[in-house]
């Protein structure tokens, strides 16, 4: 079924579907201005850390401040995929587009990739910007536990996961949903869930080692994909287009 996907058809609804975005001045305000509000906790966080900190004040500094960073791929890919459907349906552009030979699984992908790929660059740009003030700002000592291997590679692991699972949780309740406002407030809620993975990781609760991000990682992303599955086959397009708002 996968190998009859096609791509042109995919790209147009992720052209269509990031032009809407720049439109909608709540999505444009809320991708550009959350991350900079979730990074600021980080920052000052490390900067207020003293050279002679003890251990566990610095994990749990620390700790908080990545799981500051994890809230960008969390909810600000639920804010957008929450728009994916019910935001049409308000408009009235869905039933055009459901009308179409268009297949739910090409709409859902290309949907889910409008959202993720400026997720992704977004997340990864805070991050980066994180490490770099830590670097060249922070005590050596704040610096180093920042720049541990197990945290660098959990943050790089996880980020596209948690973003997955946002956007699978949001496109979900866009379609099951009546209300930008409800759809947006309950993927919200809805991304919190894997965020305990990198909470314990962060506050050092587990140790951070490349098995267990492996193992972890693996087992989001399994759920990631079984969560596609889910949404493409809750996704009823007659009841959608009957639904649908003028």
């Amino acid at each position: 079924m996968i190998r009859t996907l096609s791509v042109t058809r995919i790209r147009a609804v992720v052209v269509k579907e990031l032009r809407d975005y720049r439109r909608n001045r709540f999505i444009a305000s809320s991708m550009a201005i959350m991350p900079i509000l979730f990074m600021i906790a980080p920052i000052v966080t490390i900067f207020s850390l003293p050279a002679d900190a003890a251990s566990n004040k610095l994990n749990a500094g620390i700790g908080v401040s990545l799981l500051y960073l994890t809230l960008i791929p969390a909810l600000v890919p639920a804010f957008v995929s929450s728009y994916a459907v019910v935001g049409e349906r308000e408009q009235g552009t869905l039933e055009p587009v459901l009308t179409t030979p268009l297949r739910r699984e090409e709409l859902l992908i290309g949907k889910a990739l409008a959202a993720y790929v400026p997720t992704l660059a977004i997340s990864y740009t805070m991050y980066g910007i994180f490490l770099a003030c830590a670097g060249i700002f922070a005590h050596q000592n704040v610096a180093d536990d920042v720049f541990q291997a197990g945290r660098i590679l959990a943050q790089i692991l996880f980020t596209p996961l948690l973003a997955g699972w946002s956007i699978w949780a949001g496109i979900a309740i866009s379609t099951r949903t009546s209300d930008v406002r409800v759809a947006q407030q309950l993927s919200s809620l809805a991304s919190f869930p894997p965020l305990a993975v990198t909470a314990l990781m962060g506050f050092g609760v587990i140790t951070p080692s490349l098995k267990i991000a492996l193992v972890l990682g693996a087992a989001l992303l399994a759920i990631d994909l079984a969560a596609g599955r889910l949404v493409a086959s809750i996704f009823d397009r007659e009841r959608l287009i009957t639904g649908t708002k003028a």
